[in-house]
């Protein structure tokens, strides 16, 4: 069941869905809405092959923190949001852009955060067909959130686990 703006205050206000920091404006009538955060890490154009056994995954990325991102046509770079989450073991997220950066050509790919999942999420976006600038603390991200039939037996407890700022992909 997707979780209405009461649903999620009673998780909210029970401390069952913990939100970091949190604004009130960020609850919407079938989601939440996070932000934007300070750091972005740009996919670094060059011809290496990126083994996902072998590779340093810091050699294919340029890390940036600012007051604005300017995303170029096509480019992929890695956001995080300003939101720090922790999710209980009955409920999980669908994360998707928000309606107003979709229509200027902005994507993401979809992402789903998993019940007792906790941190900042990172999450990949592709430029459009113009360059694009972004700013941290903008509402960028829409989260529906689904209550699970059933508290999950092994929740959540991977690599992200904890993760804050943009975390870059681990294969081990």
């Amino acid at each position: 069941m997707i979780l209405s703006d009461f649903d999620l205050w009673n998780y909210i206000r029970s401390g069952r869905l913990k939100i970091d920091p949190f604004s009130e404006d960020i609850v919407r009538e079938n989601g939440l809405d996070l932000k934007i955060g300070r750091q972005i890490a740009r996919f670094n154009k060059n011809s290496q092959i990126f083994d996902t056994r072998l590779s340093d995954p810091t050699k294919f990325y340029t890390f940036e923190e600012g007051d604005s991102f300017l995303i170029q046509p096509h480019e992929h770079v890695l956001l995080h949001t300003m939101e720090y989450l922790a999710l209980p073991k009955d409920l999980m997220g669908f994360v998707n852009l928000r309606s107003s950066f979709a229509r200027i050509g902005l994507t993401v790919p979809p992402t789903i955060i998993d019940a007792n999942f906790e941190g900042e999420l990172t999450i990949e976006l592709v430029g459009g067909d113009f360059p694009v600038k972004l700013y941290p603390g903008d509402r960028f991200l829409h989260v529906v959130f689904a209550r699970l039939s059933s508290i999950v037996e092994k929740p959540y407890m991977g690599r992200y686990q904890g993760q804050r700022g943009v975390r870059l992909p681990s294969f081990k």
